[in-house]
């Protein structure tokens, strides 16, 4: 599951952005803000490409580990409730490879140009 702010709420806050201050003001602090307004629409159109997968994914592997089906929010709350109280911790079968695929899946969305991430995918894909 993606962290917040989602695209919807990121994509309508940059066009207004784009509409109310960048057509008028073009001094250096706006110009930095147009480039954070950019890569937010980068991450926003890189979480419409890869989350539905990732989720998809990610619930598996939830509904695998807890033994149950429900959505992605109910299955991470069991999950952190588990590993709250004792009943889960990383030496649970599978809980590692979860954390890590879910932690890659972020990242991918996220910070694709994260360093130590790359160097994981290199890691991954041999």
């Amino acid at each position: 599951m993606q962290d917040e702010p989602r695209a919807a709420e990121i994509l309508p806050a940059i066009a207004k952005f784009l509409r109310e201050t960048v057509t008028t003001d073009h001094s250096a602090h706006t110009m930095f803000q147009a480039r954070v307004a950019a890569n937010a629409c980068d991450l926003a159109a890189r979480e419409a490409q890869l989350a539905p997968a990732s989720d998809a994914a990610e619930l598996d592997r939830l509904v695998a580990l807890l033994g149950r089906r429900g959505s992605l929010a109910e299955l991470n709350a069991e999950l952190a409730a588990r590993l709250s109280d004792g009943r889960m911790s990383l030496e649970t079968p599978d809980l590692k490879a979860h954390l890590w695929a879910t932690s890659m899946a972020k990242l991918a969305v996220d910070q694709p140009g994260y360093a130590s991430y790359r160097r994981a995918l290199k890691r991954l894909k041999g």
